[in-house]
C-alpha cells in the first residue's frame, strides 16, 4: 500500500481538536437518570450539537445545487462532511480481498474522504488506549486490536455462535451465554470509547452488520450527536425467532438508537417492524416512522440491496482469460461443461444439499457422467468454531463418497477445493462455467450469484441456478430458482440448465443484467447514505425511552 501519512498510533483521548473524553464507559451503556426519574443522555460533547447545527446549514440536502462533476456520494455530502464507515473488520487496500462490504463502502469512503474503523484482525495480549491508524489519500483506516478472551466470547461466540445462526434461521445452532453476551456489549462499548474522540461536527456515521448492533446505543451514551445509521447485511428473522433469545428485548431496541436502519429485502424491514411493535411497545406512522410508544425518539428504517461494480466485475472476467490459473482451468476443463460454486465454508450456504443434489443429478442422467464436473471454492472460516469443523469433514466425506462411487482414471466428478482465490482469477472461472449453483439456505443477499452473472460472456452466457430465500433471488429475476432442501427437484433444474438453449441464455442473462445495473453498488450506498443525511437528526431526539443493553 502507498500511504501518503505514515502509519501512526494516536492517543483517541487527546486528538487534536476534540475534546479529551472525561472517563471510560464503564458499568452498562444506560443513560444515567435525572431528578425526575428519566433518563437523559447528556452530551459529553456540547461542541457538537452546535457544531451539527453548523453543519446541516452547510451540508444541505438540497442536491441540485450541487455539479454535475460530483461523484454520487460526494453529491450527498459535499465537502463539509465525512463519512464515517464502521465494520468488525477493516479492509485494509493490498492487506485484504475487497469483499462485498469493502467494495461497497470503499469508493464512498474515497468519494467524501473519512475513516474506516474497527478490528484490524489480530489478536493482543492486553487491549491499548491507542488507535492505529494508517492514512490512504483522503481515506483513514483507523484499527484496535482484540484480546484473546474478547475474540472467543465476542466474536467467536456471541456474534458467531448466537447471532449468526440465529439470524440465519438455525435456532437448534444458538449457543447463548451470559458471559458471551456480556463481552459482545463489552467489545461494542470499548469500540465507542475509541471511535467517540474521532468524531466531527457533521460526521455521517454508517455502521456494519450483526457484530455491532449496540455500538450505536454505546455512541449515544457518549454524547455522539451525529447521524447515525446502521445496515444489517444477513437476514432478519421473524420474531418467533428473535425471542428466543434470552437477551432479545434489551438487544434489538438498541437499534432505535440510530437514525436509520437498513435492511437488504422488504421481508427483513418487515420482520424488524413486527417485532417492534410487537416486542418492544413500538409504533409506526403513516410515513413508516419508528417510536416507542409515548417515546421522542424516532427511527427511520428502508430496504437498501446491495449490489456489485458491474462494469469493473464484466471488466475484470473478460481480461481474465490470460490468467495462468484460468487457462489451467479452461486445459483440465476440455470440452465437459462445468458447475461452479463459491461459498465460505459455513452451514447457511447448503453445500451438503449441494453435493447432494448433484450426485442425484449423475445418477438419475447417467449420459452426463464424465461431460460435467462441480467445482467447489469453500474456503475456511471460523474454524475456531466447532460447527464449522464438523461441516469441513461432512463435506470431506461427502465428496471422498460421490467421487469413490462415480469417478474414473481421467475424471472426477467433483473438485472440492478448501482455499481462497483472487478475485480476478475467479472472475475467470465464473465466466467459464455453464452453470453457476448458488443454494444458501439463507442469505442477506449473496453477491457471489451477481457477480457470476456480471462474469458471463455476453454472447455465450452460463445459467444462475439460485435458492429463492437468498436475497438475490427478488432481483435476479433471470435465475433458474430451486429449494435446496429438494434434492431431486434441484438436480432436475440442473439438468435443464445444462441443457437450456443459446437463445434463452441470453435472455434470461440479459433480465439479471439489467436488473444488476438498476441496484449496483453505487445505487446501494448513495440511497443509504442520502437517506441518512436526510434524517432529522439527533440534537432533538430524546434516548431516555431507548433501553440500551447492560455490559
Amino acid at each position: 500500500m502507498t500511504a501518503q501519512g505514515a502509519i501512526a498510533s494516536i492517543d483517541p483521548r487527546t486528538v487534536k481538536g476534540i475534546r479529551p473524553w472525561p472517563h471510560p464507559l464503564t458499568a452498562s451503556l444506560f443513560a444515567r437518570p435525572t431528578h425526575d426519574g428519566r433518563r437523559h443522555v447528556a452530551s459529553r460533547h456540547p461542541h457538537r450539537r452546535e457544531g451539527r447545527r453548523a453543519s446541516d446549514r452547510r451540508i444541505g440536502i438540497r442536491l441540485g445545487d450541487v455539479s454535475r462533476r460530483c461523484t454520487p456520494v460526494a453529491r450527498v455530502l459535499r465537502t463539509m462532511s465525512r463519512l464515517v464507515v464502521v465494520s468488525n473488520r477493516v479492509a485494509i487496500p493490498n492487506e485484504h480481498g475487497a469483499g462485498g462490504l469493502a467494495s461497497g463502502v470503499m469508493a464512498a469512503l474515497r468519494d467524501s474522504g473519512g475513516i474506516w474503523f474497527g478490528w484490524n484482525g489480530r489478536v493482543v495480549a492486553t487491549l491499548a488506549d491507542e488507535v492505529n491508524t494508517q492514512t490512504d489519500g483522503n481515506v483513514t483506516y483507523a484499527t484496535l486490536g482484540l484480546t484473546q478472551r474478547d475474540f472467543t466470547d465476542y466474536y467467536s461466540g456471541f456474534a458467531n455462535r448466537t447471532l449468526w445462526p440465529l439470524f440465519h434461521f438455525r435456532p437448534s445452532l444458538v449457543d447463548f451465554t451470559r458471559s458471551t453476551y456480556e463481552a459482545y456489549v463489552r467489545v461494542n462499548a470499548h469500540f465507542a470509547e475509541r471511535l467517540a474522540p474521532l468524531l466531527r461536527p457533521g460526521d455521517l456515521v454508517w455502521i456494519h452488520d450483526y457484530h455491532l448492533i449496540p455500538l450505536g446505543a454505546a455512541l449515544r451514551r457518549l454524547g455522539v450527536l451525529s447521524r447515525i445509521g446502521f445496515f444489517l447485511h444477513t437476514p432478519f428473522p421473524p420474531s418467533e425467532l428473535l425471542v428466543t433469545l434470552p437477551v432479545h428485548r434489551e438487544l434489538f431496541e438498541a437499534l432505535l438508537a440510530y437514525d436509520l436502519v437498513g435492511f437488504q429485502t422488504e421481508s427483513y424491514l418487515k420482520a424488524f417492524r413486527e417485532y417492534i411493535v410487537g416486542e418492544a411497545n413500538g409504533e409506526i406512522n403513516e410515513r413508516g416512522v419508528i417510536s416507542i410508544r409515548g417515546g421522542r425518539h424516532s427511527v427511520r428504517a428502508g430496504v437498501f440491496p446491495i449490489g456489485i461494480d458491474v462494469d469493473r466485475t464484466a471488466e475484470q472476467a473478460a481480461a481474465a482469460g490470460e490468467l495462468e490459473p484460468v487457462r489451467a482451468l479452461k486445459a483440465s476443463i476440455g470440452s465437459r461443461a462445468l458447475i461452479i460454486g463459491v461459498d465460505r465454508l459455513d452451514y447457511s450456504k447448503g453445500l451438503p444439499e449441494r453435493f447432494k443434489a448433484y450426485a442425484e443429478l449423475l445418477d438419475k442422467e447417467t449420459s452426463l457422467r464424465r461431460s460435467v464436473i462441480l467445482l467447489q471454492i469453500a474456503p475456511p472460516s471460523r474454524s475456531e468454531v466447532p460447527e464449522y469443523r464438523r461441516l469441513r469433514r461432512q463435506l470431506e466425506r461427502l465428496a471422498g463418497s460421490i467421487n469413490g462411487k462415480l469417478a474414473d482414471a481421467d475424471w472426477s466428478p467433483i473438485r472440492y477445493v478448501n482455499k481462497t482465490y483472487r478475485p480476478d482469477v475467479l472472475s475467470g472461472c465464473y465466466r467459464h462455467a455453464r452453470v453457476g449453483l448458488v443454494t444458501p439456505l439463507r442469505d442477506g443477499m449473496n453477491l457471489v450469484a451477481k457477480e457470476y452473472v456480471a462474469c458471463q460472456n455476453p454472447r455465450d452466457p452460463g445459467v444462475l441456478v439460485l435458492f429463492r430465500f437468498a436475497g438475490a433471488a427478488n432481483d435476479l429475476r433471470g435465475a433458474l430458482l430451486v429449494n435446496p432442501n429438494d434434492i431431486e427437484a434441484t438436480a432436475r433444474t440442473l439438468n435443464a440448465a445444462l441443457d437450456m438453449s443459446l437463445g434463452d441464455r441470453r435472455l434470461r442473462w440479459e433480465e439479471s443484467m439489467a436488473a444488476l445495473r438498476r441496484q449496483d453498488v453505487t445505487a446501494w450506498r448513495t440511497r443509504f447514505i442520502r437517506a441518512l443525511a436526510q434524517t432529522s437528526g439527533s440534537e432533538e431526539q430524546d434516548y431516555s425511552d431507548v433501553s440500551l443493553p447492560r455490559n
